[in-house]
């Protein structure tokens, strides 16, 4: 820096070269002034001012070794600071509530003043007996907080404040923070994500310099594919809260549901050039079976948010962009019970510092701006505390008049061929404290039977009444069309499972017992057996398969239905069939293998005594097509959607016990494919290497099996390896009139020509291989887009296409449900000895569409059927 003025004998020039030294002096400064900011602080810079901390109470910094904000946390950095405060503070417990895919540990610290130590157990027993029995709240009743930060892992601000806010708590020595805890309990989750929040922080730390560069195009703001956002398997646990895919929201439901806090809070962060966002949102963009007392309380919280920012001179905005609707995220799953959820949204630094319109954004400051809104939560449910008391007891008594008005007394579910979904949906009811209740006799429900051990009751007389009325909705339209994620998430449909509304006069005939079914026992195989089957209903047949063929074992695809005589009797066995015959080499061990993945899968394998059968094929049919054991190539990359591409993976991986190569598509130019049988490419967009169109097409007119689902099949009718034609954006535009339309209308128009997560019904050809193990005609499907696909192929091509009114639950738009209506939902082409396979929609839909999961299966087993 310059240290002393320029001197010179010509006045103009002294003038000027004056000037252009105060100009470089203040460049200068801010720029230094910038980079200072951008560095980390000691952890009381953060603090309130003049707060008296412990000493014997371990900063962060003494423990990180550098102070918080200069690296982004590792996560194992991270646990060894609250191990280290919880050993040094009697004010928190640490608890491991679970383990990632990764091994990497969740934890739950409860903060609270040492002398509640002992009452805990019974404040909470009092509390879930308000919650679950509408008891009244006493006055002096604690509030159960639940901080959880950063679900998105490349949104790590959150989890980096969180090593503050417990440190805050459990070292300040103010009257603020020993009020808080004296009367509260805090439960803090300072990391929600910690496999995605490890691999952001490598690659935010190995890409910073001595000197920060705040250029938005340098390689540390531009994370490389799939990024940090998901967990190991590339899912956005944000919308896992419901179907709990993963052992991290496993873990989380688990202590939700035995806190049931009163407050939880979502941290998370949002575009560069954005400010900072805390709810209340859009009002009108809740979920209906939301109260209007959830968005008074979240109005009255705001308001400390309000004074908080203000008083730092913060931007912010609030009351726009973001929806409370789906129950499926951190800020609505507990509106549903009775909770207020909160979601903060921080601008994101994506590295340590980056320029934005508001200036040069640093790491440190949307560190220090998430633990501002942490103090704000306290500040503002301590104001509110009588309120937020008696709203979760007005809210029980809320819920049960809403049940008791409700034309419909409890829902029906019922799968009679797969104990498997049936069994997932008895294991979500439970996590979620919904009640269900299992019929000791077959229940008539408008005029229909239904098996008692293939059904459950789900009474709607329960605490859990708005919970339940969302797992069951087929809602179409609502009050505000316009939605962030999807606009339907009922349970049954995701599952495939039947389902029907009961009134209160048929479930008052309807006689239940205390103890669930116990599940068949899997009998041993008949050793002198002439051949074994099993059918392909049971969602765990694929693993099933994959077990034997993994072990050596051949199998063959029975294309027609047959009866055979078996050691049960003569039984009628559909299309779809696996049969393990005898008469080909097999495995010594055959036997053995069989009884052992038998048990594995809880797939029951016959034993059939003859290869002559009553009706249909004979065992040694040209019709039973030999199964080729499946090797999979799976395209990723940049381009490729990581959403699509794990889900793939995680079905295969978790479900099948497939192994699956992964290549990025930027290198399918290295790669024999002759190795593999199928290639799959999901959603995104391709930009294959040159010749690679060439090498696949040979590739499958040589035998094998291209495989393409949602927007991935543009590219597939690019090359022509599908005889299809897809809807552009400006077809979808077409179906509406925009001139009438002004500009404060145009978020309105763009909404109603998206399909935003809705239910959508197809008729199906069960008899077509990608069909084996369906038995209804029609099937639902998840759509998430308004992409639509034509073809005028025959049915033997085309064995799915929606139904006339196929729209079954969710909004769509009427011009884009009619358009819809009777286009390609599935099309198999063959292509010389090979086949090409494309789905409109995912079948993997955030892992929990157990309902079409299979056609995936059905894609890699059944596919030399295709013919």
């Amino acid at each position: 820096m310059l240290s002393a003025p320029i001197t010179t004998n010509s006045t103009p020039l002294r003038s000027c070269l004056a000037r252009l030294y105060t100009v470089l002096i203040v460049a200068l400064s801010l720029c230094f002034s910038a980079m200072a900011t951008a560095g980390g602080k000691p952890a009381r810079a953060y603090l309130p001012d003049n707060v008296e901390l412990d000493p014997a109470i371990p900063t962060p910094e003494s423990v990180l070794g550098y102070n918080v904000g200069d690296w982004h946390v590792r996560h194992d950095l991270l646990v060894t600071y609250m191990r280290s405060l919880a050993a040094a503070s009697d004010r928190i417990t640490l608890e491991v509530t679970g383990y990632t895919h990764e091994q990497r540990p969740l934890l739950l610290l409860t903060i609270t003043a040492p002398q509640n130590r002992s009452k805990l157990e019974d404040w909470r027993t009092a509390h879930m007996a308000q919650v679950q029995q509408g008891k009244k709240t006493p006055a002096d009743a604690p509030l159960f907080f639940y901080m959880g930060y950063s679900v998105h892992g490349n949104e790590p601000s959150g989890a980096n404040a969180s090593l503050l806010v417990a440190y805050y708590l459990a070292a300040a020595q103010d009257e603020r923070v020993t009020r808080l805890l004296q009367e509260n309990v805090v439960l803090l989750d300072p990391s929600y994500n910690p496999d995605g929040l490890s691999r952001f922080a490598h690659w935010a730390n190995m890409h910073k310099g001595k000197v920060l560069n705040a250029d938005p195009a340098h390689r540390e703001h531009q994370e490389g594919w799939p990024n940090g956002r998901t967990n190991h398997y590339w899912f956005d646990l944000n919308r896992d809260w419901l179907m709990m895919v993963h052992p991290e929201s496993q873990a989380r439901i688990s202590k939700f549901q035995h806190w049931r806090p009163h407050v939880l809070t979502d941290f998370h962060e949002m575009g560069t050039n954005s400010s900072y966002f805390f709810q209340p949102g859009v009002p009108s963009r809740k979920n209906p079976f939301t109260p209007e007392g959830n968005v008074r309380l979240t109005n009255a919280l705001a308001e400390y948010y309000v004074s908080a920012f203000d008083s730092e001179k913060q931007l912010y905005f609030s009351q726009e962009g973001f929806d409370d609707f789906y129950y499926g995220k951190g800020s609505s799953y507990p509106d549903a019970q009775g909770s207020i959820g909160v979601l903060f949204e921080q601008a994101s630094s994506r590295g340590h510092l980056q320029d934005s319109i508001n200036g040069p954004l640093a790491f440190p400051q949307t560190i220090q701006n998430q633990f501002t809104m942490s103090v704000a939560v306290f500040d503002g449910a301590m104001a509110n505390k009588a309120a937020l008391l008696d709203y979760q007891h007005n809210f029980y008594k809320e819920t049960a008049e809403l049940a008791s008005q409700d034309d419909n007394a409890a829902y029906l579910i019922h799968e009679p061929q797969d104990s498997w979904r049936l069994e997932k949906a008895r294991w979500v009811l439970t996590q979620h404290n919904i009640r269900y209740q299992q019929p000791r006799e077959d229940i008539e429900v408008n005029d229909t039977v239904y098996k008692a051990n293939s059904t459950l009751v789900v009474p709607l007389a329960q605490p859990q009444y708005r919970l339940i009325k969302s797992l069951f909705s087929t809602q179409q339209d609502f009050v505000d069309n316009t939605f962030y994620d999807v606009s339907n998430f009922n349970l049954p449909l995701a599952f495939d499972l039947t389902f029907a509304p009961m009134s209160s006069r048929e479930l008052r005939r309807a006689k239940f017992t205390d103890t669930s079914p116990s599940p068949a026992p899997i009998v041993p195989v008949d050793s002198d057996a002439y051949a074994y089957a099993f059918e392909w209903h049971h969602y765990k047949t694929p693993a099933l398969l994959q077990q034997l063929l993994d072990k050596g074992v051949a199998a063959r695809i029975a294309t027609q239905p047959f009866t055979a005589a078996t050691t049960q009797g003569n039984l009628s066995l559909a299309a779809g069939t696996i049969v393990i015959p005898r008469g080909v080499p097999q495995p010594q061990a055959l036997i053995e293998l069989v009884n052992a993945a038998a048990v594995d899968a809880g797939v029951q394998v016959l034993s059939l005594s003859s290869g002559f059968t009553t009706t249909g094929i004979d065992i040694g049919s040209r019709s039973m097509v030999p199964v080729k054991a499946p090797k999979v190539l799976l395209v990723g990359g940049e381009g490729v959607s990581p959403y699509q591409a794990g889900e793939v993976w995680h079905y295969l991986d978790t479900q099948v016990g497939m192994p699956v190569t992964l290549v990025e598509q930027r290198h399918l130019d290295n790669v024999s494919l002759h190795d593999y049988t199928h290639v799959v490419f999901v959603g995104g967009r391709y930009d294959l290497p040159e010749g690679v169109d060439e090498t696949l097409t040979d590739w499958v007119r040589a035998g094998g099996t291209l495989v393409g689902q949602t927007s991935a099949l543009r590219l597939f009718a690019r090359h022509n390896w599908l005889d299809i034609k897809l809807s552009s954006r400006q077809d979808v535009a077409d179906l509406f009139s925009d001139k009438k339309l002004t500009f404060a209308d145009r978020s309105a128009h763009n909404a109603q020509q998206l399909v935003a997560g809705a239910v959508y019904q197809a008729s199906i050809d069960t008899s077509h291989p990608l069909f084996y193990g369906y038995d209804a005609p029609r099937l639902n499907l998840f759509k998430t887009s308004n992409m639509m696909v034509f073809s005028n192929a025959s049915p033997t091509v085309v064995p799915a296409r929606y139904t006339d009114s196929p729209l079954v639950a969710g909004f769509s738009a009427d011009p884009v449900a009619n358009e819809i209506a009777g286009s390609v939902a599935v099309v198999a082409e063959a292509m010389g000895r090979g086949r090409v396979i494309g789905f409109t929609d995912d079948p993997q839909f955030r892992g929990f569409w157990y309902g079409t999961n299979k056609l995936m299966s059905n894609a890699l087993f059944m596919a030399e059927a295709i013919n």
